[in-house]
């Protein structure tokens, strides 16, 4: 392993059908983030698809890649960290993404990639349990922030899942391929409302053991009984917690709650 903890994919057909995803679903300019050694960029290459950018984070695999990988691909190789990454460099118009996600840090690079405005589709792989996290429904075990924010901002695809032998060293757990469109289930009113809802969202779960009102009013030292009548408007019962609520109430609720919370 790595000093970045790098999971080397070396499974062809797994491979493949990452590359496939993206080709299939690629519109505009292509962002590899974290290439490693390059496996998923070489079978692009392979494929006909060059000109497009990497971003990875450790100086050892970027030397690697620029020894490795062929002139004529004309690939602009980035050696930062995407979560600090100045993204205003790549090209106007749709942005497509892969990746083999860093377990660490798949859920912020996959919110960034979301909150991207030129974001068109992301082929990402994740741990299975972080997979089944984005999709999960209320009031079920991995249902929490994640989930919510996912589904209201994009929806996911399983393209395959991927076994620990598939790559170099192998993981102690089962990984998940999916394909992400930004076809989430909310039609936010502003960019305000867009964030105000991602606040609420962590307020709320950050009190899970509370209901949302206690959890409101805990945070936020509002009066009790215009709390009630807020949430009675944006349809959620007063005895509700965090994982009962789905994705439109939380943003019925946000809504709601502008001027008078945010």
């Amino acid at each position: 392993m790595q000093k970045y903890g790098q999971h080397f994919l070396v499974n062809k057909g797994i491979i493949d059908k990452i590359t496939s995803a993206v080709i299939d679903n690629m519109q505009g300019s292509l962002v590899e983030i974290g290439p490693g050694k390059g496996a998923i960029t070489n079978a692009l290459l392979q494929r006909g698809v060059n000109n497009f950018t990497l971003i990875e984070i450790d100086p050892e695999m970027v030397s690697y890649l620029k020894e490795n990988l062929p002139d004529y691909a004309e690939l602009e190789i980035k050696n930062n960290n995407f979560l600090k990454e100045d993204l205003s460099f790549l090209p106007q118009g749709p942005i497509t993404f892969v990746s083999n996600l860093p377990y660490i840090d798949a859920a912020e690079i996959l919110m960034r990639v979301l909150l991207f405005n030129n974001f068109h589709a992301a082929v990402f792989m994740f741990q299975r349990e972080q997979a089944q996290r984005l999709i999960a429904k209320p009031e079920t075990k991995h249902y929490g922030p994640l989930s919510v924010i996912f589904q209201a901002l994009a929806s996911a695809r399983s393209i395959c899942r991927v076994s620990p032998g598939s790559f170099n060293p192998p993981p102690k757990v089962d990984s998940e391929v999916l394909l992400i469109l930004p076809q989430g289930q909310i039609n936010f009113n502003t960019e305000k409302h867009k964030y105000n809802f991602i606040s609420l969202v962590k307020t709320v779960f950050a009190y899970r053991r509370k209901t949302a009102l206690n959890a409101l009013c805990e945070v936020y030292k509002k009066d009790k009984d215009m709390l009630v009548k807020i949430l009675a408007r944006a349809g959620i019962k007063v005895s509700a917690r965090a994982e009962e609520i789905t994705p439109r109430k939380y943003a019925d609720l946000a809504l709601q709650l502008e001027g008078i919370i945010f």
